[in-house]
């Protein structure tokens, strides 16, 4: 019987190049890299905390320049290849998606936390026992802050004023902390008129120019859009049709077709049977009994001067999202055919003009009852 040697080549499993870390060496590394970005951050916490001038882009191509103490903002921005950073960087991002606060605080007190641990690994505490304490103490602190978070008042302005301390005390270390009182007041009162959590049915329109001061919360919907020439620019006691329908049909628009005329008159036969055909179309929807219309695709020139005859405030390409909450707002449906106005429900609200802020013309809806809201 012959016996072969058998021959076990080693598998390698990392990369040519790359350095391993085991024990006390990873723990280490991963120590150095999240204390160095907690230590980073740590400026920046507080109400006199410092703001980060950021500086990027790459190069050949634009630059820019940031200024801010967001920790969310700071990280996002900074690269980091250590895995504990990494981690850091996560849970930042994750505070600001959930929370919208605390995204240094979380980053600094992670990074602080495994500084202590550190310290009890070289004293010779195994690392599950450090694991299981800071359970138990997440457990004591979660119950400690449900205790204390309740307000515990039913009177409305208490909770009021409790909430507008909540809102100057987030905003104590953000740009806008000189006019904290300001915007802690918009924020409280958009909230509460809300009447739920639902924080989308807030719309932050933003406007190049002006001043800080110059912010101001309305209880209406701003839709940066303006009405066809010659229509009415205020309507009152308003009925809308909300539509997601082409009207652009008067000037052709076929893809990879060609028409082929043999004169000029047969030209101008397609020309008035497109007209017809939208003015049929205008005709449905001016018999849906309406004095807005307003469509999330363009309106071209002939049925924008149907409604203006028609004395139909007309507003064209208003985005997907904006026409959402549109028909949200004044409790409308979307719809796309007009052969049965009895089945369309239309929005409707009690004022709609024209109102320009800084340099833009925007459509601001009032609609009642205000729990549409």
């Amino acid at each position: 019987m012959i016996e072969f040697p058998v021959v076990l080549n080693p598998v390698q499993i990392l990369k040519r190049d790359a350095d391993e870390e085991k024990g006390s060496a990873a723990r280490m590394s991963s120590y150095a890299g999240a204390m160095a970005l907690g230590d980073m951050l740590k400026s920046t916490l507080g109400p006199k905390g410092m703001d980060k001038i950021l500086i990027g882009g790459r190069e050949g191509g634009p630059q820019f320049m940031h200024v801010t103490n967001d920790g969310a903002t700071i990280l996002k921005s900074v690269g980091v290849a250590n895995p504990a950073a990494k981690i850091l960087v996560d849970i930042s991002l994750v505070q600001d998606t959930e929370v919208g606060d605390g995204t240094t605080t979380v980053a600094v007190l992670a990074a602080q936390l495994l500084h202590q641990a550190e310290l009890l690994i070289e004293s010779g505490i195994h690392p599950q026992i450090i694991i299981r304490g800071w359970r138990q103490a997440l457990q004591a602190a979660r119950a400690k802050l449900a205790d204390i978070a309740r307000i515990s008042s039913n009177d409305p302005e208490i909770f009021r004023e409790e909430l507008l301390n909540l809102a100057c005390t987030a905003l104590g270390s953000k740009i806008l902390a000189s006019h904290k009182k300001l915007f802690a007041e918009i924020a409280v009162n958009a909230v509460l008129r809300t009447k739920n959590t639902d924080l989308s049915c807030i719309h932050v329109i933003t406007l190049p120019g002006g001043r800080l001061t110059d912010s101001f919360l309305d209880s209406g919907f701003l839709l940066q859009k303006k009405a066809g020439n010659y229509q009415p620019n205020r309507i009152e006691n308003a009925r809308v049709l909300i539509a997601n329908t082409p009207m652009d049909t008067d000037k052709i628009k076929v893809f990879s077709a060609q028409i082929v005329t043999d004169s000029i008159n047969r030209l101008r036969d397609l020309e008035i049977a497109e007209k017809a055909k939208m003015k049929k179309k205008v005709d449905k929807i001016i018999a849906h009994n309406v004095n807005v219309f307003i469509n999330r695709q363009l309106i071209y020139n002939y049925p924008e001067q149907l409604f203006a005859d028609a004395k139909i405030m007309a507003i064209e390409h208003a985005d997907f999202d904006g026409i959402t909450r549109l028909a949200h707002v004044l409790g409308g449906d979307i719809v796309s055919t007009f052969d049965n106005p009895k089945q369309t429900k239309l929005g409707s609200c009690e004022l709609i003009e024209e109102v320009c802020l800084l340099v833009k013309h925007v459509r601001l809806f009032f609609a009642e009852p205000p729990n549409r809201f």
